[in-house]
């Protein structure tokens, strides 16, 4: 409703008309007239009052008839109306209540009578106004709740199409609209961590396949959750290995220490897995490789496949380490060796010749984590 209610006043009485008009004046109400039922019609729809006082009998058009087409109009908000007649007959007073009015005053309209009515009639009508405004703002408000219950359904549906193909980081980047470049290429120094099982290739020639792809069921899953823990990227599998990322997509402050602690920890779970699998008579290892050096970064692959990877010698050592590994070991690079020697105790094994290195590495051995 408005700040200053607005009253439209329909009566043929010129005189009559302007009485109540200035009535309702001086009590700070905002007053409109129409002089017969027609126009009482017209005004009601152009100006849309807060309360319709009209006369009950007027030419053209009668307060019944206007009040039953004022209430049967659905473009209309909810308007009351009093009806106003010299006549005190209950047939009269039915037929208007049934036409749709909300009250009755009968002519000479009393002062005190006039004031009281308009005053409830318009709490009325205010307090509706409201129920109908908290209403809509109700109705926006599921509106905006069901637009981002959908926008967050598809935002959750594209991250899982993501995951299938991407890491979980930099899926989550990019659902999240603050990596779209994430899959460019670029540079970075990062620590990658190459492992995979000792004997596996000599295992799956002579194993029934619902063994052998148990046996990586088993292997990943104990192994995949750790990457997460210490906040690694698993770049991709390699059958029976594993290749994380530290630093890169998603910044690591200690990436080499990081990649060390969920190396161990991978070790020890292999190292149950290993006993398990003894029990069923399989002879299987696991080696661990890491490296730490600066690599070209991004999405390899075509439209239908993409993967991200690291590309560059420092993956190549990684590998190489993980190769040379023996089972229970982790073999890491000088730079990975000098970043954690606070953290991991280590054994030097001198240089060592690798494929696709013309000199020999420095390489050491992980022996445990300090304290």
């Amino acid at each position: 409703m408005r700040d200053t209610p607005l009253i439209l006043v329909a009566d043929d009485d010129a005189d009559h008309r302007e009485i109540l008009a200035w009535r309702l004046e001086t009590r700070g109400y905002a007053v409109v007239l129409a002089a017969d039922g027609v126009e009482a019609l017209a005004t009601a729809r152009e100006r849309r009052p807060d309360l319709v006082l009209m006369d009950a009998s007027m030419p053209r058009l009668d307060g019944f008839e206007v009040c039953r087409r004022l209430k049967a109009d659905p473009s209309l908000p909810f308007t009351p109306i009093i009806l106003v007649t010299g006549r005190v007959l209950v047939e009269d007073v039915v037929a208007g209540l049934e036409a749709g009015a909300d009250d009755y005053l009968r002519k000479p309209v009393e002062h005190a009578s006039l004031v009281a009515r308009v005053r409830s009639i318009l709490r009325t009508k205010a307090l509706h106004d409201t129920v109908q405004a908290q209403a809509a703002e109700l109705a926006a408000w599921n509106r905006t709740l069901e637009r981002r219950v959908a926008e967050q359904v598809a935002e959750i549906e594209r991250a899982n199409r993501l995951r299938r193909f991407l890491p979980p980081q930099v899926a989550e980047l990019i659902v999240s609209g603050s990596g779209e470049g994430l899959l460019e290429s670029h540079r970075r120094e990062v620590t990658i961590v190459f492992c995979d099982l000792r004997g596996f290739t000599a295992f799956a020639e002579r194993a029934e396949p619902a063994e052998v792809m148990g046996v990586l069921h088993e292997y990943h899953t104990a192994l995949g959750p750790l990457v997460h823990r210490f906040g690694g990227t698993l770049e991709r599998f390699l059958g029976d290995g594993l290749v994380v990322l530290f630093n890169d997509p998603v910044p690591c402050p200690d990436p080499a220490a990081c990649a060390v602690r969920m190396a161990v920890a991978m070790r020890d779970a292999a190292r149950e897995l290993a006993a398990r699998w003894q029990r069923r008579g399989h002879d299987l290892g696991f080696g661990v490789g890491i490296a730490q050096g600066e690599a070209t970064l991004g999405r390899i692959g075509f439209e239908d496949r993409y993967d991200y990877a690291a590309i560059g010698s420092v993956a190549n050592l990684g590998a190489r380490l993980c190769a040379k590994a023996p089972d229970g070991r982790i073999l890491v690079s000088r730079p990975v060796a000098d970043a954690v020697e606070d953290v991991a105790g280590l054994e030097p094994l001198g240089e060592l010749g690798l494929k696709g290195f013309r000199t020999p590495v420095p390489v050491y051995a992980v022996t445990g984590l300090k304290g």
